[in-house]
């Protein structure tokens, strides 16, 4: 099975060895996204909501860039420094997503990469 790379400019550029996404037969495999902000490359000033459809946004954009869209995805992981976000991660997941929802897990996390507060990764099947 071939792997392809998946690249937009409207999500952040990778910021180690890893691809945005990777598509493997009729899967892709999204790269974590944090809140980055793809024009300046650094973190979004303002709420954890702010944080939150950033991250859901910049998935969206690589999803996109894959030919499809978020309702395609079938797991999504969450990784929140404070659990205490969960809800909020919730109110605004149910705003990009659409029953059936994909699965999911929400994982506690001591840190995330750039000092952020939530980084999601996901699975789409095409």
């Amino acid at each position: 099975m071939s792997r392809t790379p998946i690249h937009t400019p409207l999500a952040p550029q990778a910021i180690g060895t890893y691809s945005q996404a990777i598509r493997a037969g009729s899967t892709v495999y999204l790269s974590g996204q944090i809140p980055l902000d793809p024009a300046s490359g650094e973190l979004v000033a303002g709420d954890m909501e702010v944080q939150v459809r950033r991250v859901f946004e910049n998935l969206k954009a690589v999803a996109g860039a894959a030919g499809s869209d978020l309702s395609h995805v079938v797991k999504l992981t969450v990784y929140l420094t404070d659990l205490a976000h969960f809800a909020l991660v919730n109110r605004v997941m149910a705003e990009y997503f659409a029953q059936p929802y994909p699965a999911r897990a929400a994982v506690g996390v001591a840190a995330l990469p750039r000092g952020a507060a939530v980084e999601m990764d996901g699975i789409l099947e095409l």
